[in-house]
């Protein structure tokens, strides 16, 4: 039986007026794939808008939407961590189901958000809220429910990215790509959610939850941003076979494995490394070749292996689509609440918030930032003398560090050695063991510039 499935739009800017065309257009594929009848009824604007159908109420009071009784599903897209999240408590403690592509309110907020909403038997649905119009919550919590995931690693800010890709393909320095990007609106005129990685730490805390059914903690993520990023360190990764990029990981760790990656139970290393930073990958990997500001997440599960996802991480059409994706869901338990009075049954038999059921999630400890787990790139400048080399590499091996790869330069003007180093994994705490004691050579200036390596197998 047909029914009419009301929405409320709750902000018009570019991903607000984005559903509204994609709706107008496409409404008759809607129907079809839905079997209802999907109408706007409201939205919530600051002012009236005359490119607003006349049948579509406009309101400034957003809370009296969130509450209207011609309203079933909320699509909130305003932003933001204060009125948004009091906008979507009022709407799922009213009995409304809420969409939303708020990933910094979610990764902040959504255990509390989460929790009302199963109180109140009600779902909160976020595909826009990571990578855009990639269905990358989708397949976490459905396509791969059956898979134990191992890690996955994301590119997924398309800022960065553009940033990233420029200064590789152009070579272009880091401040004059920023100022690009913000005239093109990929980055906002305060760029620092982007350029510093907390977007990214946003999405990944998301993604982490669903990969291995554990609470949001965005507060445990370790963030490193992109704004020290030189062309000579892009250049010198490229030389060594290497593209710089900026990425956030998502590591499952057993302690079955020690500093040089051999088998050793060691349980002050078992948890989930949550971590953005700049990461040198091959060139020769998938995700080293996502270029400007296309987002892909790479999954690495038991028993499917790698899978890639790639696609568009922002902009009005692909949000739009995302956000729709998640309404398509909710007006399918709607219209089946229409043809039964089982309605707790039908909202059991809904996805889990985070793929897992709720009282089923893992108190898995977060790793900190010293436990971690990668190899390293090392700039070091040192006088052109005898021995330094031998000093720098008897430190990283006293340290346990074994040594993948070295690159020497030509000394400058000044008489300074670039050395570049790529070593094999290491617990982080021994690699600022050794950065420090080589920092103190008497030969060595300056910081030692680090920059994480990941081979992605």
């Amino acid at each position: 039986m047909s029914k009419s499935i009301k929405l409320a739009i709750l902000g018009l800017g570019t991903v607000g007026t984005g559903v509204i065309n994609l709706i107008s257009d496409n409404l008759d594929e809607l129907k079809r794939r839905s079997g209802h009848d999907i109408i706007i009824t409201e939205v919530g604007t600051r002012r009236q808008r005359d490119d607003i159908d006349p049948d579509i109420t406009q309101n400034s009071d957003l809370m009296a939407i969130a509450a209207s009784d011609n309203v079933d599903i909320v699509i909130e897209v305003i932003g933001g961590t204060t009125l948004a999240k009091d906008i979507i408590l009022h709407a799922i403690k009213n009995g409304k189901h809420v969409v939303t592509a708020n990933k910094a309110l979610l990764a902040e907020h959504g255990n509390e958000i989460f929790a009302l909403a199963e109180a109140n038997n009600v779902h909160v649905a976020y595909e826009a809220a990571v990578a855009g119009g990639i269905p990358i919550i989708k397949v976490m919590r459905e396509a791969l429910a059956a898979n134990k995931v191992g890690w996955l690693a994301g590119i997924i800010n398309g800022t960065g990215n553009f940033i990233m890709t420029e200064m590789r393909d152009k070579g272009r320095p880091f401040a004059e790509v920023l100022a690009e990007a913000q005239e093109l609106g990929y980055a906002e005129a305060d760029p620092t959610f982007d350029v510093e990685g907390i977007d990214a730490a946003h999405k990944l805390a998301l993604l982490a939850s669903i990969a291995f059914g554990i609470p949001l903690q965005f507060d445990q993520v370790y963030c490193e941003g992109i704004t020290d990023i030189t062309l000579q360190d892009v250049n010198y990764a490229e030389e060594l076979g290497y593209r710089i990029k900026h990425v956030g990981f998502a590591v499952r760790r057993d302690g079955n494995a020690n500093s040089n990656g051999t088998d050793q139970t060691n349980s002050d290393s078992a948890g989930i490394e949550l971590r953005v930073h700049p990461t040198l990958i091959p060139q020769n990997t998938l995700l080293a070749n996502v270029n400007g500001v296309k987002n892909a997440v790479l999954v690495n599960s038991h028993p499917l292996g790698q899978t890639l996802y790639y696609g568009d991480g922002a902009g009005a059409g692909a949000t739009a689509s995302a956000v729709m994706a998640d309404v398509m869901d909710l007006v399918r338990v709607l219209g089946s609440e229409a043809d039964s009075s089982h309605t707790e049954t039908n909202h059991g038999h809904h996805v889990p918030h985070l793929g897992f059921i709720p009282d089923q999630l893992s108190d898995t400890p977060i790793l900190r930032a010293e436990q971690m787990i990668t190899g390293y790139y090392l700039r070091v400048h040192a006088y052109d003398n005898p021995g330094v080399l031998a000093d720098i590499t008897r430190i990283l091996s006293d340290a346990g560090i074994n040594i993948d790869a070295i690159l020497q330069k030509p000394a400058h003007k000044l008489g300074q050695v670039p050395v570049i180093i790529l070593t094999l994994p290491v617990v982080e705490s021994q690699m600022n063991l050794a950065i420090e004691k080589i920092e103190k050579l008497e030969a060595t200036t300056g910081k030692v510039i680090r920059i994480r390596l990941d081979e992605l197998a």
